[in-house]
């Protein structure tokens, strides 16, 4: 039995990927953005604990971040939390992760959410301080600080997953992807005995895929790094 916060899990894939782990047996801690969304959430009773908070706002973030501290260290953390069309989106797919990353005990296992559409994102990082960064954008970057993670930190291993497009509200009903398949990923590396700290990487169903080359390159990892530090005050150990 691992202990694991989810977030964004009210709905969506974070929704499927928290009831898959409590269904194999695992304490699992559920994030929503506000209190309204446990309406869609159904039966609380089966999660450990609920924490709430918006992740398109810093001292939110952070309320998160102490939430979570009472429980002391995970054994997995999933950053399933995104949007797709917000202002928020800088904030929400790249700043949250990053500041919940470096607010907490380091966990076992990191899974943070990406995309295909990574490929296409920039590596011009003043986006993300001015507001003018895109979703590709977002998930260049959370892939890149999954990676850079993953060989900073000997003794948690952390990965990017896309999901795919699945008809999930983001993705909308005529996506073409499998949804069940689309959190059976998170979950195997969040859980499996075979994923070790010394495996990191970019998956697609179970499946190791090559992402965008910027995110394996040590100096834009150290860049990133740099600007999220300096934007959020929040250092990374």
């Amino acid at each position: 039995m691992a202990l694991i916060l989810v977030t964004g899990a009210s709905s969506g894939l974070g929704h499927d990927t928290a009831n898959a782990l409590a269904d194999e047996g695992h304490d699992v801690v559920f994030h929503v953005r506000n209190r309204a969304r446990l309406t869609d959430a159904g039966d609380t009773s089966r999660w450990k604990d609920v924490v709430v908070g918006d992740l398109g706002k810093l001292d939110e973030i952070r309320g998160v971040a102490r939430q979570v501290s009472r429980f002391g260290r995970f054994d997995a953390v999933i950053h399933n939390a995104g949007v797709l069309h917000s202002p928020d989106v800088t904030t929400v797919n790249i700043v949250a992760p990053y500041m919940l990353t470096a607010l907490m005990d380091k966990p076992a296992r990191l899974v943070y959410l990406s995309s295909s559409m990574h490929r296409s994102g920039s590596t011009d990082l003043r986006r993300l301080t001015d507001g003018t960064a895109s979703y590709s954008d977002s998930k260049l970057w959370v892939t890149t600080l999954a990676l850079a993670l993953a060989s900073r930190w000997a003794d948690t291993s952390s990965h990017a997953v896309d999901p795919g497009w699945v008809p999930t509200r983001m993705g909308g009903p005529g996506a073409p992807d499998d949804l069940i398949a689309g959190h059976r990923t998170q979950v195997w590396l969040a859980t499996h005995h075979d994923v070790t700290p010394s495996t990191g990487g970019y998956w697609y169903h179970r499946q190791t895929q090559p992402p965008h080359p910027a995110s394996q390159d040590e100096e834009f990892q150290a860049r990133l790094l740099e600007v999220l530090e300096s934007h959020t005050g929040v250092p990374l150990d």
